[in-house]
């Protein structure tokens, strides 16, 4: 009898002792490495090689306070021959960049700070006027390569300039949103060569470890950028419409609100 319950006694302590399983705290766990796929560029997309973007710009019109594309409405009756001309048939003689004063421009530290810039790689001061440089040095430097007979001006305005905050860039990454409206005019009449187009730019931002290496690399936000946005412009000239919209998601599509 004594043997049983001795019995008894030991298979209950056994089971209760596993019920009791203590849980290890993971806080100090050291972190998971990031693959290396993590925020890879799409194929097609990859940034250029900072010699053949050429920086510095040729000509610049630093024009920052208007509203408004103006000048001639796109008239195709008018135009004749050049209604149809292709954009291989194109160079570029002259790039303008309007950043309107209209647009909202946010120092907020948030991830999602609301706003029509946001640009925090340059000191703190006119952003208006250093995303009017940016995307003027891009354009300029995507458009160089075209050697048409039809001499045309580029003109755009800039519709929304979203680089990451400090607080996104260190941590979550997410989107460079940009927009902005192109068109084609003739470069000695100012006649609209092509219809006003609006032009959706959106770009994988790197965040945490990916965005430290990158800037050790030399490979910061303002040099992804140009070279994403001198890509879309020539491809937008050569082949209007031709580019596949980044996929949506959620923080791409807060970043629009």
């Amino acid at each position: 009898m004594m043997t049983l319950r001795r019995l008894f006694l030991t298979a209950l302590g056994c089971s209760l002792s596993a019920c009791a399983t203590v849980d290890i705290p993971s806080r100090n766990a050291p972190f998971e490495s990031l693959p290396e796929s993590h925020g890879a560029v799409a194929q097609g997309y990859e940034p250029l090689e900072r010699s053949v973007l050429q920086l510095q710009p040729e000509f610049v019109t630093p024009v920052v306070a208007v509203d408004t594309l103006d000048g001639n409405a796109y008239n195709p009756q008018a135009l004749g021959a050049l209604g149809s001309v292709a954009g291989s048939d194109m160079s570029i003689t002259k790039v303008t960049v309007r950043v309107p004063r209209t647009l909202k421009a946010s120092e907020a530290n948030r991830y999602l700070p609301q706003g029509d810039i946001v640009w925090r790689e340059d000191p703190l001061g006119n952003r208006h006027a250093q995303v009017q440089a940016i995307v003027q040095n891009a354009l300029e430097a995507g458009v160089r390569p075209l050697s048409g007979p039809v001499q045309a001006e580029l003109d755009v305005e800039v519709l929304r300039f979203h680089a990451l905050t400090q607080k996104a860039r260190y941590t979550t990454g997410g989107v460079h949103s940009i927009s902005f409206t192109m068109v084609l005019r003739d470069a000695q009449t100012g006649e609209a060569l092509t219809e006003v187009r609006e032009i959706e730019a959106d770009l994988t931002a790197f965040g945490g470890r990916r965005a430290l290496v990158a800037i050790a690399e030399g490979n910061t936000q303002k040099v992804r950028i140009t070279g994403f946005l001198a890509k879309v412009i020539q491809q937008e000239i050569l082949a209007p419409g031709s580019r596949a919209p980044r996929r949506g998601g959620l923080i791409q599509a807060l970043n629009k609100l």
